[in-house]
């Protein structure tokens, strides 16, 4: 019982380090909430002109579509993981690393706990942009009253923070393989931005490609929990779409691990 009350104080620590931490950079959050609004204003021009004369798109009506776009952006500060992968290749190039080969900190637990505290920072200031944009897109919005839907969303949100993190994460340790990895990140970034549902609903994508699309990782970064608040998923898809989310959480926690273990054979054999 002691070792486990240690274990989380440690790790509480580091969380409050990493809400500490990221308070120094409020105002990088609160730049890209700025340009979040301009770019979600865009959005909600190009969805007005395209439901121009029809009720609706793919099956859905307009509000519904608006109010995807709205959680979409307010999902973004709650889960994304927005440069994780360069500081993990950071510390991996500078040597901040060997600490953690030496003392009893996880690493993997270590960034997840300062992802999160960042995510807590950014899931608060989050609240401007919706206050600026809320008097003129309320009349949009329209959230589901089914509790199974809200009961849903707590594991869904949780499960692609992780997700979203961890491959921030895998990406970050090609580092020990590779000088730089920005041309990786880039490449998974443009993967991400289309198959997560960030640019459309992937609901508008042929019958057949949706339904490969939802046996992606990708999908369940952003396109699963905001498709399953904003009602666009019924419940035999939801439950369904929780257990590959589940599948594909421990799958790619279990490949960090691997890819940490390979890295780290690497740099020590390099290293001495």
């Amino acid at each position: 019982m002691t070792g486990l009350r240690l274990l989380i104080n440690k790790y509480r620590h580091v969380f409050g380090m990493g809400v500490q931490g990221a308070l120094v950079y409020r105002w990088n959050f609160l730049i890209r909430a700025v340009f979040s609004v301009l770019q979600l204003i865009v959005v909600l021009i190009l969805w007005l002109a395209a439901y121009r004369g029809k009720e609706t798109i793919g099956g859905f009506p307009l509000d519904q579509t608006i109010t995807y776009f709205l959680l979409a952006l307010v999902a973004n500060y709650l889960i994304a993981a927005f440069n994780e992968d360069f500081q993990v290749s950071e510390e991996i190039r500078n040597g901040l690393i060997n600490q953690f080969i030496t003392k009893p900190i996880d690493y993997f637990v270590y960034r997840l706990m300062l992802f999160f505290a960042g995510r807590l920072v950014s899931g608060l200031l989050v609240l401007i942009p919706i206050a600026i944009l809320l008097p003129f897109t309320y009349h949009y919005l329209t959230l589901p009253d089914e509790a199974w839907r809200w009961a849903a969303a707590v594991p869904a949100l949780f499960m692609s923070a992780v997700i979203q993190f961890t491959i921030a994460f895998c990406f970050g340790l090609l580092a020990f393989w590779f000088l730089d990895i920005a041309g990786w990140v880039i490449l998974s970034m443009a993967i991400e931005s289309l198959l997560s549902g960030q640019i459309f609903p992937l609901d508008l994508l042929p019958d057949s490609l949706f339904r490969i699309s939802m046996y992606l990782p990708f999908t369940y970064q952003m396109y699963f929990p905001v498709a399953l608040i904003s009602g666009r998923l019924d419940q035999p898809q939801v439950m369904e779409g929780l257990v590959i989310q589940v599948f594909w959480t421990i799958s790619l926690i279990l490949a960090a691990r691997a890819l940490w273990i390979r890295g780290l054979r690497k740099h020590t054999a390099v290293g001495g």
